[in-house]
């Protein structure tokens, strides 16, 4: 294995910290977690590229409904954000 320099920010090395699973992981480890989280290897099947499209098309065609306009539709209340 070859090792090489990497410049960071000092709070860029802070993130990294607080995403090691425990004190001595490396940073390399870490780095290497989220390289891993980034990558699908799995390709979108055709049902999923045709729903896309499909909801791009409603998209520009206009057909959206507001979050308001679904709970109006399904009769439910607005909250306040303590829950009562």
């Amino acid at each position: 294995m070859s090792a090489t320099t990497v410049w960071i920010t000092s709070a860029n090395k802070d993130r990294l910290e607080g995403l090691k699973r425990h004190p001595r992981e490396s940073y390399n480890d870490v780095i290497g977690r989220l390289l891993d989280m980034t990558v699908d290897d799995e390709p979108l099947s055709e049902e999923a590229i045709r729903g896309i499209e499909e909801a791009l098309e409603d998209i520009r065609s206009g057909r959206l409904y507001s979050e308001d306009d679904i709970k109006k539709e399904f009769g439910v209340e607005k909250r306040s954000p303590t829950g009562s």
